[in-house]
């Protein structure tokens, strides 16, 4: 009876968790490039003697969907969206380099291209710095240039955005909601890799299926807690037996 408790009480625990998660994943159904996050579990045997047969759930390591969201015409010339695979590259707050595919981008007050979460765009160099009142272009490459003056003919090359590819399993979601790779090498920019101006990508999480994964993990839950309660029942109609025998 004790298994079952132990089977039960693991299972409520982890089913919480994916309940937390798929509630993440609908707060964020209006972010920009928003990566829905994806729940994995596995079953770990009890470590101890004599409890071989008991088992916990335990969260194996946690992916994300790399499905691409729905794109969204802006007109704004400093929204981009990455055109199929690829991610921009970012400076974390940690100063790391991590990615993302919000491209929304601004320019902040230091005059540094920035995402609209305040980081830094990396190009090939670093950081791409844009004049003072330059009107900015974004090119399909990544290249940033600007236009000082009424003479649109004569822009500026200030950097090129580093554009990079990478398979969804090597890497992974930190809490910021970047991605970084797992093996901790940043991979080197990829020139196939095309930006569409004046474009957002949207989330990529379906709200119906949240909405119907939150209700199915409800109902999980609910199990989970009545094989507790019978496991309960079981324990105590056993000592009264044995009471009774006895």
């Amino acid at each position: 009876m004790d298994r079952l408790a132990y089977l039960a009480s693991a299972g409520a625990k982890q089913l919480l968790h994916r309940q937390e998660t798929i509630a993440h994943n609908l707060a964020n159904v209006n972010t920009t490039g928003f990566r829905a996050d994806l729940d994995a579990f596995r079953a770990v045997p009890v470590q101890k003697e004599r409890m071989g047969t008991r088992v916990f759930v335990a969260e194996s390591t946690p992916g994300f969907d790399s499905s691409a969201g729905p794109l969204q015409a802006t007109g704004r010339n400093l929204d981009v969206a990455v055109d199929g695979e690829g991610y921009i590259a970012v400076e974390s707050r940690d100063g790391s380099e991590a990615y993302t595919r919000a491209g929304s981008l601004d320019v902040g007050p230091d005059g540094v291209l920035r995402t609209r979460g305040g980081l830094a765009v990396l190009g090939d160099g670093g950081p791409i710095t844009i004049p003072e009142n330059a009107r900015v272009t974004i090119g399909g490459d990544g290249t940033v240039s600007a236009i000082t003056g009424n003479n649109s003919k004569n822009a500026n090359v200030l950097g090129k955005i580093k554009l990079v590819s990478a398979p969804a399993a090597s890497l992974v979601k930190g809490g910021d909601g970047l991605l970084r790779p797992i093996d901790g090498n940043a991979p080197a920019s990829d020139a196939t890799i095309k930006l569409v101006d004046g474009t957002l990508e949207g989330s990529n999480v379906n709200p119906v299926d949240a909405l119907v994964g939150m209700i199915a993990v409800a109902r999980q839950f609910e199990t989970q807690m009545r094989l507790m309660s019978n496991a309960e029942q079981n324990s105590r109609d056993a000592t009264k037996l044995l009471s009774t025998n006895g």
